[in-house]
């Protein structure tokens, strides 16, 4: 039982096919809340899904010109990437699955690859569009990738630890750290819609320019990759500020040690999945209000305008930690 348990994790549940489900119903639920919001009806439930296996079974084609290794494996590294950081995030305790002082940096760095392997799939397909459209991603990655990462620093620095299972526990009696670190939390959700490439940061794949950009060659099973690392990336990106700011799997009034393994953990999983859902909303409400920019006003406009609130919430939060220790 202990060699299959790390490959129920990576596979089962916190990996694939949790990531996979709960990323096709929040697909769902992003695109009926947009829907709404624009006075329309919005797709059925079983919509997401259906887009999956229609991508599934059409033809997979590699361009002629194309670096065949590179554009055949950018989409499994960027999806590997997303489904490993899950196991590093507390999805149904307050315990991560694996957990250590420093996953924090490993989790950052494991959701950068989908936006690396992006590049690289765009930049080796061969197509002018393609190209344009990776160039877009690697300064797009420069803009919001800094300010994400001082918006991570902050819980960090008030929790004293590097381990996103330590900065959840220590919010277990209820106070929350966007409390103690909100700059952070709003820096840490306006770069996420970056990360994720929506509106209005979705200059990457702008498809009245450049027609869908890094992707415009993908088709069949590795376009459907792509699609789910970016279904897959939302959850655990949410999950990571769940984690941080709001507590996890906590809630006020909910005694984990007193409930069994199983139902706590089921507990802890809904109040998680309700957080997350939350921030889906948040990305849905921006995505539905907002247009896009472009792609130089995004990099200034994240270092200027996200970047120096980040570190300066990071000072403060230094500057209350020592007081209270002296």
């Amino acid at each position: 039982m202990e060699v299959l348990r790390p490959l129920f994790h990576v596979l089962v549940f916190p990996g694939f096919l949790f990531l996979v489900a709960f990323g096709l119903l929040a697909s769902w639920v992003d695109r009926k809340l947009i829907a709404k919001f624009q006075n329309r009806v919005g797709p059925p439930i079983t919509q997401p899904l259906a887009d999956l296996i229609k991508l599934l079974a059409k033809e997979d084609i590699i361009p002629q010109h194309a670096n065949r290794a590179m554009f055949a494996w950018a989409p499994l590294v960027g999806f590997a990437g997303v489904i490993a950081s899950a196991v590093y995030i507390p999805m149904w305790s307050p315990t991560a699955v694996n957990f250590f002082n420093g996953d924090l940096i490993v989790v950052i760095y494991l959701l950068t690859l989908p936006a690396f392997a992006l590049f690289l799939g765009g930049w080796y397909s061969s197509n002018p569009f393609a190209t344009i459209g990776a160039t877009r991603v690697l300064s797009q990655l420069f803009g919001y990738e800094v300010p994400f990462f001082l918006a991570c620093l902050g819980p960090a620095v008030a929790a004293g630890s590097w381990s996103i299972t330590e900065i959840t526990r220590m919010q277990a009696d209820g106070l929350w750290l966007i409390g103690a670190a909100p700059l952070s939390f709003v820096v840490a959700m306006i770069a996420l819609i970056g990360k994720l490439e929506r509106v209005p940061f979705d200059i990457p794949q702008a498809k009245t320019e450049i027609v869908t950009g890094p992707e415009v060659e993908y088709t069949g099973r590795r376009l459907a990759l792509w699609k789910l690392t970016f279904l897959t990336e939302t959850i655990v990106g949410s999950a990571l500020i769940a984690a941080l700011f709001l507590g996890g799997p906590h809630f006020w009034g909910i005694p984990f040690d007193q409930m069994g393994p199983w139902l706590g953990g089921l507990v802890g999983m809904v109040v998680l999945a309700v957080k997350i859902l939350l921030i889906v909303f948040f990305l849905s409400l921006v995505q539905a209000a907002m247009a896009r920019i472009r792609i130089e006003q995004m990099v200034e406009w994240s270092l200027l305008w996200l970047g120096i609130p980040a570190l300066a919430n990071i000072g403060v939060i230094v500057f209350i930690t020592r007081q209270m220790g002296a």
